[in-house]
């Protein structure tokens, strides 16, 4: 019982993250629940948690939802899941965490520190983007960041870049989810994980969407980077 409850909490301040950001439900609990169960079980039940996130995200931003926006980093996400897999297989994934946590902590402190304008990128870079993240995703799971940037250089409303990520992420989510119960890594344990943290989930997610709404654009970014900054921290030293 005091595993399920640990679980649970751990949900509870995962959904707070990504209800506020839009992203960092797993960068919080995947750690976090390795440390109470095995990674196997940790890593399906995050995938099915982390889909219940989006898609009540989603379904609250639906009316900032722009499909134009989210396609370009779908599609492009593709190619980069097979060019990463193959990257895996001749790269040390140690190299590839060091200097993406590297890169990250740099873009985060410039942006932190500096009042950055936005450039409003053309169409071609969310497919890059959406290919980075596919690659570095099937690499090392931690695909995030360059969609994550790539909405930032906008000058999008903080619902629009949120609304972004959440839908570029729930789609990923689903065929993610998709592949793991076809291999049949979503087991009987894993659903009855599910089950007990579900309510958590659903009161962080509700918690951290509430949030977003007394924060301005510029906190709102500042937050963002915050956890990126975090992200390659944990890549340099993990």
């Amino acid at each position: 019982m005091t595993i399920f409850l640990l679980a649970g909490l751990i949900f509870l301040f995962a959904g707070i993250v990504q209800g506020l950001t839009g992203f960092g439900a797993g960068l919080l609990a995947i750690p976090l629940l390795c440390l109470i169960m095995d990674v196997k079980l940790a890593v399906s039940l995050c995938i099915i948690s982390t889909l219940i996130i989006t898609t009540t995200m989603a379904y609250d931003l639906r009316s900032f939802l722009d499909y134009r926006k989210i396609l370009p980093l779908l599609v492009g996400s593709l190619p980069g899941i097979f060019i990463g897999t193959l990257l895996l297989k001749v790269v040390d994934p140690n190299l590839i965490k060091l200097l993406l946590g590297v890169f990250l902590i740099g873009i985060s402190s410039f942006n932190l520190v500096f009042k950055s304008k936005a450039i409003n990128p053309p169409v071609i870079w969310g497919y890059f983007a959406g290919f980075l993240s596919g690659v570095i995703n099937a690499a090392v799971a931690a695909g995030g960041p360059p969609a994550i940037i790539y909405t930032t250089l906008h000058d999008w409303k903080k619902e629009e870049m949120k609304a972004t990520l959440t839908g570029f992420f729930m789609l990923n989510g689903y065929l993610t989810a998709g592949v793991h119960a076809a291999n049949g890594m979503i087991g009987r344990d894993t659903l009855g994980y599910f089950a007990v943290t579900l309510p958590f989930v659903l009161a962080g997610t509700a918690l951290g969407s509430r949030a977003t709404g007394k924060i301005n654009r510029r906190r709102y970014l500042q937050i963002v980077y915050g956890l990126l900054m975090a992200l390659g921290v944990l890549m340099m030293v993990g």
